[in-house]
């Protein structure tokens, strides 16, 4: 018998999706968002603020440890508004690095580390990548000093890096990768915010000289290479929703211009080119709506997971390039102008595509979790 999967919201999911787009469409603008991409540090801390006292910061985060509880469904439909509407704010970067905490964490580090960034107390942000070329490469290392440990390395394209006041740091110990807590005010850190391609969401390099750090610092206090890797799903999991829900925005904007755009006295939305682009624009934009909710769905299920992440990622990234692209090209000379929305549509675009790893990276790894 063929079970069927329905992804209708319960009640009290739509009104916590439209509880957050209230917020937004009361707290940030399209304008805002516009002047914040001429800023390598941009952070709407309104918005940020607002969440923060709507209590949806930690909504997948336990209760135990200052959060509400939530599967990460609910966490994902926060993502969903938030990638509408294009707002810099840190929540990636919190909730890929509570994630972490969780993995590797003892309970008395999750204790004390997990309620500030629940509340939105303090930003964290999981700082690993280091070589552009394979970016689980650690060449960061930990070294034992006494009855703590001494760090030393450079960890690129970290995510709010600027506005981040705690990072979970990946480094090699003698016994592997390991991760720790660093505060981002440590003596020998140094941060420095990164030029990029979508600057409504920030990205730094962080400079580790010798750092020293206690050795409740240390998460778990052994390594913990599984521990990056479910963070690193999570945050792609939070990206597939942003990416899914861009794309369907472009797809209003789209249908919406082609509607009221006259051209030989009629809708341009008449024409067959622009009809066929609108047509596979949906069909890109429900599939990855559904891939991106199933992954968040089977985020817990370890043997799911290992399909439904990088199928998410791959399938909600090429929707959102295309769309945007596309919506570029349906829009014409208006959709080339800083004045429209659409560049900031595609610059997330592009960037999401390659943050936490290539498109191409999760086609490998969907290829050998189902055994192609």
């Amino acid at each position: 018998m063929v079970e069927i999967i329905t992804f209708t919201r319960t009640e009290e999911q739509a009104m916590l999706a439209a509880t957050v787009r209230e917020l937004l469409e009361s707290t940030a603008d399209m304008d805002s968002v516009r002047e914040a991409s001429l800023s390598n540090t941009a952070i709407d801390r309104a918005v940020w603020n607002g969440l923060a006292q709507m209590g949806v910061l930690g909504l997948h985060i336990p209760e135990e440890y200052g959060g509400a509880g939530y599967s990460f469904v609910e966490t994902a439909i926060v993502f969903e508004e938030l990638g509408r509407r294009l707002v810099p704010v840190p929540l990636l970067s919190s909730v890929i690095a509570a994630a972490a905490v969780l993995a590797a964490g003892t309970e008395s580090q999750r204790a004390e580390y997990l309620p500030a960034i629940a509340s939105g107390e303090r930003i964290a942000s999981l700082a690993i990548f280091e070589d552009p070329h394979d970016l689980l490469e650690i060449r960061t290392e930990a070294a034992r000093d006494g009855d703590g440990w001494r760090i030393s390395g450079v960890k690129r394209y970290v995510t709010d890096a600027p506005h981040a006041e705690v990072f979970v740091i990946s480094a090699a110990t003698d016994d592997g990768v390991g991760l720790f807590v660093v505060d981002s005010d440590t003596q020998g850190v140094t941060v420095a915010a990164s030029p990029s391609l979508d600057a409504t969401r920030p990205l730094g390099e962080v400079v580790l000289d010798s750092v020293f750090v206690h050795a409740d610092a240390y998460l778990g206090g052994e390594p913990n290479s599984g521990a990056v890797r479910k963070a690193l799903d999570v945050g792609v999991v939070a990206l597939a929703q942003e990416q899914a829900a861009g794309a369907q925005r472009c797809l209003e904007i789209s249908v919406e211009y082609a509607k009221n755009r006259f051209q030989f006295g009629r809708a341009i939305g008449s024409f067959q080119a622009i009809k066929h682009m609108c047509a596979d624009m949906l069909v890109a934009v429900e599939h990855a709506k559904s891939a991106a909710l199933h992954a968040a769905r089977a985020l817990d299920d370890a043997d799911e997971s290992k399909i439904a992440v990088p199928l998410a990622k791959s399938v909600c990234s090429d929707a959102f390039v295309k769309a945007s692209g596309d919506t570029i090209q349906i829009l014409g000379g208006i959709g080339f102008t800083w004045e429209h929305d659409a560049h900031l549509y595609l610059k997330r675009a592009k960037s999401t595509s390659l943050l936490l790893g290539s498109v191409d990276s999760y086609r490998d790894r969907l290829a050998d979790a189902i055994g192609i």
